[in-house]
């Protein structure tokens, strides 16, 4: 058995030991972070300052901010980037304007600020990557201005032989006066009574006066808008792609006009409170970005329209298999250029907002539970747009094509992302989700090419001669212009009875419609023949005497 040395065992030792007190040190330097005496204003006197968490912090800033004791207000800013002399009375100053700041651009989620020293984000209260651990800075609120982004953030503090506390970083006291000049009060405020700078129901009385103005305003300038890009587009010529255009877009043009004008004013003149703001400036940014999208989109159905008018025409069964291709293919890019712009617009609205930075990462999980709602809700909805990708990339219908569906002979007039518009050929439409209409069997006439051979069905008595009726028959067809492909005529006998016998008449047309009126002609010519030729071929009702006779016996 090997002997011990005792000196290398002291030595591993004294490595257990150091390494066991050192690692409590490194997990409480990663807690907060080191800060002077000086800066964190421990042994001012007065009021008592509680900066214990981050939540208390913010709610004792913005409670003595809103008692305009701005000096104890002070004390919840970092203000080391600040000459020390210049400390007591520019912090006073600063603390006032974060607090306007944060009035009109925070709508504080306090459930979301933690209520622990070490701002750890439990396990079992939230699906977040952060979960169970210790965190020394907090995100507020993200904002821009002028193209840059500044940042309201609080972190944890701690001096030699003090305990930590929470405050404004020194960055954020930077920023301030950027944020303030640009969403402080406005000019005009100045002039508005104290009466009205009341706070009811988290904005100010004068606020819920000028917001329902300011809306009349904006829905008195969208419908202007709209009446001037139509009285616009009627005088252009009625063929001009512009017109279209105009006419199909005025809405979304006043939606646009009227989301700019909402923005000039908040930004020139306006400023209302935080919750008035955080709706107020991603509801009209999603709108500014759906009136785009929704302008470019009917510009490109303008293009497509007058592309399919001249190239193609009307569409139906009697065009080539090639011009039903491309007119399904133009409405399959439209529909890929539908979902490339939503794809755009989510991106766009969803990088210019800051919505879960702000409002807290509780509403993150709330958000996840949204989506998983509407998800399900939209389950129907989406079903048929995918149906209506598989319809655009596979092609079993195009525009165009005659099908039987459910018992209507009907021309495929138009297939959108949720339904199909099926036009009868007694100039009836039929709507169709998508969903429902490719999990159902159809038959589609015009699937290679739009050729049918059509059945005239004649029932007559069992004394019928099939011979001549053939003969007439051939004639008939070879003389009608309904008809194509002369080796395709042929007259059989399809099903007999005790009453009589059916005869068939077959014959090729060029397409579905042409067919049909074919089939009615030859069907009232071969029935005039018959009448005038040979009226004892009409079926008959014979009485079978020997069945009556033991019937009454």
């Amino acid at each position: 058995m090997p002997r011990l040395n005792p000196g290398l065992f002291l030595q591993y030792l004294l490595l257990i030991l150091v390494t066991a007190t050192a690692l409590p040190a490194q997990e409480q330097s990663e807690s907060w972070y080191e800060a002077d005496a000086s800066v964190l204003q421990l042994g001012a006197s007065g009021t008592v300052v509680q900066r214990r968490t981050p939540r208390e912090s913010v709610r004792n800033f913005v409670q003595l901010a809103g008692e305009s004791q701005f000096a104890d207000a002070a004390k919840y800013l970092n203000l080391a980037d600040l000459p020390q002399a210049d400390r007591a009375e520019d912090g006073k100053e600063l603390a006032r304007q974060l607090a306007m700041v944060i009035e009109r651009q925070l709508w504080i989620d306090w459930a979301g600020l933690s209520a622990r020293p070490d701002a750890m984000i439990e396990a079992g209260t939230s699906q977040n990557a952060l979960a169970g651990q210790v965190r020394r800075d907090i995100g507020l609120k993200l904002i821009e201005v002028g193209g840059q982004a500044y940042e309201i953030r609080l972190a944890r503090y701690k001096a030699e032989g003090g305990n930590p506390v929470w405050m404004f970083t020194p960055q954020t006291v930077q920023n301030i006066p950027i944020l303030f000049e640009a969403f402080g009060p406005r000019r005009f405020e100045a002039y508005i009574p104290d009466e009205m700078q009341q706070p009811i129901g988290g904005l100010r009385l004068w606020e819920w006066v000028l917001l329902p103005i300011m809306l009349a305003a904006l829905l008195g300038l969208g419908w202007a808008v709209s009446r001037g890009t139509r009285w616009a587009s009627r005088k252009l010529p009625r063929s001009s792609v512009t017109r279209q255009a105009l006419d199909r877009s005025h809405i979304a043009i006043s939606m646009v006009v009227v989301a700019i004008a909402a923005q000039f004013m908040l930004a020139l003149g306006v400023s209302f409170s935080g919750p008035a703001t955080t709706l107020l400036r991603p509801f009209l940014l999603i709108v500014m970005v759906t009136g785009l999208g929704t302008i470019a989109l009917k510009i490109v159905d303008a293009i497509l329209d007058r592309i399919t008018v001249r190239v193609i025409g009307e569409i139906d069964d009697t065009r080539s298999l090639d011009q039903r291709e491309l007119y399904t293919s133009i409405y399959a890019v439209r529909r890929i250029i539908v979902l490339l712009m939503v794809s755009i617009a989510i991106i766009v609205v969803l990088s210019r907002l800051n919505l879960f930075g702000s409002l807290g990462m509780s509403l993150l999980a709330s958000a996840g539970v949204l989506t998983v709602l509407l998800g399900i809700a939209g389950q129907a909805v989406l079903g048929n747009i995918m149906s209506s990708l598989q319809i655009a990339l596979a092609k079993p219908i195009r525009i165009g094509d005659s099908i039987l569906f459910e018992g209507d002979w009907a021309y495929v007039e138009s297939i959108f992302y949720t339904f199909l518009r099926l036009r009868t050929w007694d100039e009836r439409r039929i709507i169709v989700p998508v969903k429902y209409f490719v999990s159902q069997p159809f038959e589609n006439w015009s699937v290679t090419d739009a050729r049918i051979l059509k059945t005239i069905t004649i029932f007559l008595d069992h004394a019928a001669d099939v011979e001549p009726l053939r003969e007439i028959f051939f004639d008939m067809a070879k003389k009608d212009e309904g008809v194509i492909e002369y080796e395709h005529l042929f007259v059989a006998v399809t099903a007999h009875n005790e009453n009589g016998q059916e005869l068939s008449f077959y014959a090729m047309s060029p397409d579905p419609s042409t067919g049909w009126e074919t089939s009615m002609r030859l069907r009232e010519a071969m029935l005039a023949h018959i009448r005038d030729e040979h009226p004892g071929w009409w079926p008959k009702e014979r009485l079978n005497l020997t069945r009556v006779a033991r019937d009454t016996a």
